[in-house]
C-alpha cells in the first residue's frame, strides 16, 4: 500500500478552543512548535491575544479570535475564516461546584453541559467540512476521566463529560472512512492555574485541597504533550481514547496522598 500523502501546507492549521490558560495555552504552544498554525480561541481576548504573540515571538505562527464557543452563530461566522483545517482540539470546558444531586445547581449543570458538550457539537460541526477537505484532519476532543466513571459530589460535571465522551466515539462511528481521525484524550488530576479555583467559586482553600499530599498531579504540560503526540501520529493512526492520569491516582476516587 502506498504511503499516506503529506498533509498540505494549509492542512497544517491546529484550532485550539479554551487556549487562554491551562491546557490549552500549553497545546497551542506544542502545537505550534510542532509546526502548526494555530488559532487561539477563548472568551478572553486579552489572554490569547498575549499568547499569540509569545507564540508569534519564539519564530512560530498564531493567531487570536476572541470566541464563546456556545455561541453558535459567532461559531458559524468564524469556521468561514478556514478553507481548510487540519487539527481542532475541542478543549473548552470546566466544572462547577461539587454539590450533591440532592441539591447540585441546575444553572450550573446547564452551563457545564452547554461548554463541555455543545461547545464541543458547535465548533465540531461548524470545521467538520473544513477538516475533511484538508484531506487528513483530526478532531480532538479534551474529556475527562470523569466521562467513564462517577464519583460523590460531581455529577454536573460527569453528566456533561460523559456526553462529550459519548459525542467522540459516536462521530467516529459515523464518520469513518472519512479522512477525518477523532481523538479523544481523557486527563486525570491535572493541577492547573484556574480549573479547581473555578469549580469552587474562587475558594482558594477549597480548591488547594483538591491536590493536597499529591506530590505530582499532571500538569498543562503533560496533557498537551499527550495531545501533541497523538495529533502527530501517521495519519493512518488514530488514538481511539486514550486515558492520562499522574502515577498517584489510581482511579477517580484513590488518590495516594502523603501526610
Amino acid at each position: 500500500m502506498a504511503p499516506a500523502a503529506a498533509p498540505s501546507a494549509a492542512s497544517r492549521i491546529a484550532v485550539v478552543t479554551g487556549a487562554s490558560s491551562g491546557i490549552g495555552a500549553a497545546t497551542a504552544r506544542q502545537l505550534a512548535a510542532a509546526g502548526y498554525r494555530v488559532v487561539l480561541t477563548a472568551r478572553r481576548k486579552d489572554r490569547i491575544e498575549a499568547l499569540a504573540e509569545e507564540i508569534r515571538a519564539a519564530g512560530h505562527q498564531a493567531t487570536a479570535y476572541p470566541l464563546d464557543v456556545t455561541d453558535r452563530e459567532a461559531v458559524d461566522e468564524f469556521a468561514t475564516a478556514f478553507k481548510t483545517v487540519g487539527v481542532l482540539v475541542n478543549n473548552a470546558g470546566g466544572a462547577l461546584g461539587a454539590d450533591p444531586v440532592a441539591t447540585g445547581d441546575p444553572d450550573d449543570w446547564r452551563r457545564m453541559y452547554e461548554t463541555n458538550v455543545i461547545g464541543t457539537l458547535n465548533l465540531t460541526q461548524a470545521l467538520l467540512p473544513k477538516l475533511e477537505a484538508s484531506g487528513d484532519g483530526t478532531v480532538v476532543v479534551v474529556s475527562s476521566t470523569a466521562g467513564l466513571s462517577t464519583y460523590e459530589g460531581g455529577a454536573g460535571y460527569v453528566a456533561a463529560k460523559h456526553g462529550e465522551h459519548v459525542l467522540a466515539e459516536t462521530l467516529r462511528l459515523e464518520i469513518v472512512g472519512r479522512p477525518v481521525r477523532v481523538v479523544e484524550i481523557a486527563p486525570g488530576m491535572v493541577k492547573t492555574d484556574e480549573f479547581a479555583l473555578t469549580r469552587f467559586g474562587g475558594d482558594r482553600d477549597k480548591a488547594a485541597k483538591v491536590y493536597q499530599g499529591v506530590a505530582a498531579p499532571l500538569t498543562a504540560d503533560d496533557v498537551a504533550d499527550t495531545i501533541t503526540w497523538a495529533v502527530t501520529r501517521p495519519a493512518h493512526v488514530n488514538i481511539d481514547l486514550l486515558v492520562v492520569r499522574p502515577r498517584a491516582q489510581a482511579s477517580n476516587t484513590k488518590v495516594h496522598r502523603e501526610a
